[in-house]
């Protein structure tokens, strides 16, 4: 490998790997909580809302880094809006037409893609800086990042609160389910010591690091 194309693929690994664990947008920045907390009590509709939150994210960040020397710097947030919102129309039509049952319980947060501040974040700190193919990796890091999150709320929501996994039931009949996990204050609970398990592995691993 030439050198220079070896710093274009540490680069490129960097802003993918970024957004999986040092930058999770959920667990690290804490973005992203309306459907985090709301649609997270069942491990499909996390699956559902992180797919399509992730597909949005890396489709609108490509167009935006593609179009970034066209858009003028008066309407860029008004044309990123445009953008993600166009995204957001053809996945709520596309969850729809192939799963009309996951699409009638996500309800109304489909279209609140089009105001998860992670996405818009990204297309003004991001796309609208950086190539399209920064960009795209950037966008599949901070969406796969964003899926990791929501899976993991919504498996262990799912799990205690129904005694199930995507819909298979895991304790048989003698499980008593832990109903407030399905219910508001279970997702606060939840996302609650999620962050603090992964702030306390965060500063184990500074003072480790700080000791030798």
């Amino acid at each position: 490998m030439n050198q220079t194309t070896e710093p274009i693929t540490n680069r490129t690994v960097e802003e993918f790997m970024k957004g999986l664990w040092k930058e999770n947008p959920i667990f690290v920045m804490v973005l992203g909580m309306c459907p985090t907390l709301a649609v997270t009590n069942t491990a499909i509709n996390s699956l559902a809302m992180g797919v399509a939150t992730a597909v949005v994210l890396v489709l609108s960040s490509v167009l935006v880094s593609s179009m970034r020397k066209l858009i003028p710097d008066q309407v860029r947030i008004t044309s990123y809006i445009v953008i993600i919102a166009t995204m957001v129309t053809v996945i709520d039509f596309a969850l729809a037409a192939i799963v009309p049952k996951i699409h009638k319980e996500l309800g109304a947060f489909i279209a609140l893609i089009v105001v998860n501040c992670i996405i818009l974040g990204r297309q003004e700190a991001f796309a609208g800086k950086n190539n399209v193919w920064l960009s795209f990796m950037d966008a599949l890091g901070m969406g796969l990042g964003f899926l990791f999150a929501l899976m993991c709320i919504g498996m262990i929501r799912e799990i205690l609160g129904s005694g199930s996994l995507f819909g298979i039931s895991l304790f048989g009949s003698k499980f008593e389910p832990w109903v407030v996990m399905v219910l508001p204050p279970g997702g606060f609970f939840t996302l609650g010591f999620l962050l603090l398990f992964f702030n306390w592995r965060k500063q184990r691993k500074e003072r480790v690091k700080a000791s030798t």
